[in-house]
């Protein structure tokens, strides 16, 4: 009999995973989302409704065997999963891929992608009359939305605060990166407030149209018509139970072996967002993740040997700053410009890529 691999969440290693087991297992896609949804494309979505539809793509022929289970993982045991509707799926083995939250509109926080898309549409009318932005966090998604702003609206004020003394803090990029994305900040008109945090928040809601001052420790004065959020990533990993839990970290990501199993659990694997491995969280090491897991499993599955190991790749971005601005690096080529970078992403947000492996074209 064939055995069950069930993969926790449809993101961007959940699906890679899911696709590359279809044909050797019986493969179970559990996710509470209607569709797969393209959050490296999102910030655009919010400046360019054009984008909007092209952010959420069906699952429905992303696998030829399995099927995607619409509903919540309410527990993740060794043994298998509890749904929200009262459904059990044992499992042989278990992918953990549940990702991360992180305010929105970086990342749609709804599951109804009808939902989603008003909320989307509502933002961007209240952006679209808001005649200055403050975003907090000078981190990739608060510098890729202030770019995607002033390219949408280049005569719309965005001021960016971060209690860091540069931007992108916590990252081991070069500093010739970092040059070349404040030198396109700067040629924006994107004004940068750096090594001060706010006295307090905004007193509107995030993504809402209303003009307030605020101060920052230092005691500058800001006022801006809307804000957003643009830091606070969250692992997604509540659902597990005491067995598993025990691979819980306290910043809520889970343990994980070179071969990316939890300890003590070999048949039990966690990619992504949750991991505990020391590189930035983007879906390009999820998926990089997936590749590993799906061989891994496709080796015990067809009768054992040795496992593949995961080693995190050298430091690498592409931070698209809208359609026509951005920088990249990578320890191979160095510092590519804007250019280069749309070319890499800027123009497509890679969305063909996700096309062909959800099977829509």
């Amino acid at each position: 009999m064939a055995k069950t691999v069930a993969v926790v969440g449809g993101g961007y290693g959940g699906i890679t995973a899911a696709r590359a087991l279809d044909d050797v297992a019986d493969v179970v896609l559990v996710e509470p989302r209607d569709t797969f949804v393209h959050n490296v494309a999102a910030l655009r979505g919010l400046v360019d409704p054009g984008w909007i539809d092209r952010l959420f793509l069906p699952y429905d022929q992303l696998l030829a065997r399995g099927r995607v289970a619409r509903d919540l993982a309410t527990g993740v045991d060794a043994q298998g999963i509890t749904l929200g509707s009262g459904e059990r799926i044992a499992a042989d083995y278990l992918v953990l891929a549940t990702g991360s939250t992180y305010p929105f509109p970086a990342k749609v926080d709804v599951h109804d992608s009808a939902l989603a898309r008003q909320r989307l549409r509502a933002t961007h009318e209240s952006l679209a009359e808001a005649a200055s932005v403050l975003l907090l966090g000078a981190g990739p998604a608060g510098l890729e939305l202030a770019g995607e702003i002033r390219s949408a609206w280049p005569d719309k004020p965005v001021t960016i605060v971060d209690p860091a003394w540069d931007i992108l803090a916590g990252t081991s990029l070069p500093e010739e990166f970092r040059a070349e994305v404040r030198a396109q900040l700067d040629a924006l008109g994107v004004t940068l407030v750096l090594g001060s945090a706010l006295r307090e928040n905004p007193s509107s809601e995030p993504g809402t149209a209303k003009t307030f001052t605020v101060t920052t420790i230092s005691g500058e004065a800001l006022t801006a018509d809307i804000w957003f959020r643009c830091h606070g990533v969250v692992p997604t990993t509540d659902y597990l139970a005491p067995d598993l839990a025990a691979a819980r970290l306290p910043n809520g990501q889970v343990r994980v072996t070179d071969a990316l199993h939890l300890p003590g659990y070999p048949h039990v694997f966690a990619i992504g967002d949750i991991t505990d491995i020391d590189e930035p969280k983007m879906a390009k090491a999820a998926e990089q993740h997936a590749v590993v897991v799906a061989a891994n499993i496709r080796t015990l599955v067809e009768g054992g040997g040795e496992l593949q190991s995961y080693t995190p790749g050298p430091p690498g971005i592409s931070l698209p700053l809208g359609p026509r601005a951005g920088a990249s690096y990578a320890k191979a080529v160095g510092v590519l410009g804007a250019e280069q970078t749309s070319k890499i992403k800027g123009t497509t947000m890679r969305i063909e890529s996700y096309l062909d492996l959800l099977n829509l074209r």
